[in-house]
């Protein structure tokens, strides 16, 4: 077992806890802060044991000057100095003398949050690559470091493996809630057992398909992917999303698994992505060359509902739909509503989808809604997530 927050006397230690604030902000407002709130367990438990708090993050794709505006932690902190009751000091840099300073006139149960992470990625991607001295550097700020952030731990990056590579090291609370919730889903997971695949490519998707499809009963597919596994299937759809490099590998498995995987059967279809433009309800073999479907159809949700009714297990991963875009909605909505109306354990896997049930208020209706999207399908593909592997083992 991997070593925790809870194995470590933390009075006095300055602590480096690797957070997810990679929240949605738009124009300085967060629209999102569902990440942040699920941090706050680890945050206050270590400034409950007199730690020395410094929280690092990502936050968005750092790649131009411009973006460093765009995607600062600063709102983060004003909301974190809210949500703690505590001023949490925001430190507007990555690196240097004001950072070390900073950290070096912490009081107890001081809180400081450092710069986004990934604008280390402007000289050389040193945050995404794992630079090994900017891993050093970082670690050499702390004594401590917990990783809390499961949307990162399938990533080898300078903030979580390259500072957990040199210093005693644990898994937060949030980490520790996510593996084991999702080790439901791969330990002998209750029968009859449904996945629900959805977003907009299969390249994204191939590895839980390949590795699951033999371990669930049903795969339901909507959203955009969908259409690549039509067109294999035979079917004419329009401008729709495609992935014509994949049209092989979902023929394969149409052919392979036929009862296993199930496809829409009517779309809702427009010719552009707006909200409220006209849309058209179409059974897959009527949509026109001009148009694309965005979100699965009334009649497609009933035979879902049939194949989630009687469920004891569901995990679901991607919109079936643009659910952002009114007019497109729906079908994501309404798959919640009937998740929701069954006695399964459910388990959404964040991302988008994870937004969607805060959108449309089913987050509390869930039985886990996952902070990371790509981390928990690697976890179900059984791949190697080396930001857990470097964790420290309990002796």
């Amino acid at each position: 077992m991997k070593k925790t927050i809870k194995d470590y006397d933390l009075s006095g230690k300055k602590v480096i806890i690797r957070c997810d604030f990679n929240v949605p902000i738009e124009n300085g407002i967060i629209k999102d802060e569902s990440r942040i709130k699920k941090s706050l367990k680890t945050i206050r438990y270590a400034r409950k044991q007199g730690a020395k708090v410094i929280l690092m993050s990502h936050l968005g794709r750092v790649k131009t000057i411009e973006d460093k505006e765009k995607y600062t932690l600063k709102p983060v902190a004003e909301r974190l100095s809210k949500l703690l009751r505590k001023k949490v000091k925001f430190i507007n840099e990555t690196r240097g003398q004001n950072l070390e300073n900073a950290i070096d006139n912490m009081k107890d149960k001081d809180v400081i949050l450092i710069e986004n992470t990934r604008f280390e990625d402007l000289d050389g991607k040193k945050e995404s690559n794992n630079d090994k001295e900017l891993g050093k550097y970082w670690a050499s700020l702390g004594d401590i470091f917990i990783n809390d952030a499961f949307g990162t731990i399938h990533r080898s990056h300078a903030s979580n493996l390259g500072i957990a590579s040199n210093i005693p090291n644990g898994l937060g609370f949030l980490v520790e809630e996510e593996i084991k919730k999702l080790t439901k889903l791969t330990n002998k997971p209750r029968k009859p057992y449904t996945i629900i695949l959805g977003g907009a490519k299969v390249s994204d998707k191939i590895g839980v398909i390949s590795n699951l499809i033999t371990k669930a009963d049903y795969i339901l597919i909507g959203g955009g992917m969908a259409f690549t596994f039509l067109k294999a299937a035979g079917f004419n759809i329009g401008s729709s999303l495609c992935e014509r490099e994949k049209l092989s590998y979902c023929k394969e498995m149409l052919e392979n698994y036929p009862d296993k995987l199930i496809l829409p059967i009517d779309v809702i279809t427009a010719t552009e992505i707006k909200d409220n433009t006209k849309t058209h309800e179409r059974f897959i073999n009527e949509i026109e060359e001009d148009e694309m479907g965005l979100d699965i159809g009334p009649r497609t949700l009933e035979v879902f509902k049939q194949y989630l009714d009687d469920c004891k297990t569901i995990f679901w991963n991607g919109p079936v739909g643009c659910f952002e875009t009114k007019g497109f909605e729906n079908g994501t909505k309404e798959l919640f509503e009937i998740i929701t109306n069954t006695k399964a354990y459910t388990l959404v896997g964040g991302g988008d989808t994870a937004r969607a049930a805060t959108t449309f208020n089913y987050e509390n209706k869930i039985s886990h809604v996952s902070t990371g999207g790509g981390a928990s399908l690697a976890f179900l593909e059984g791949i190697e997530l080396p930001a857990l592997k470097i964790i420290n083992e309990k002796k």
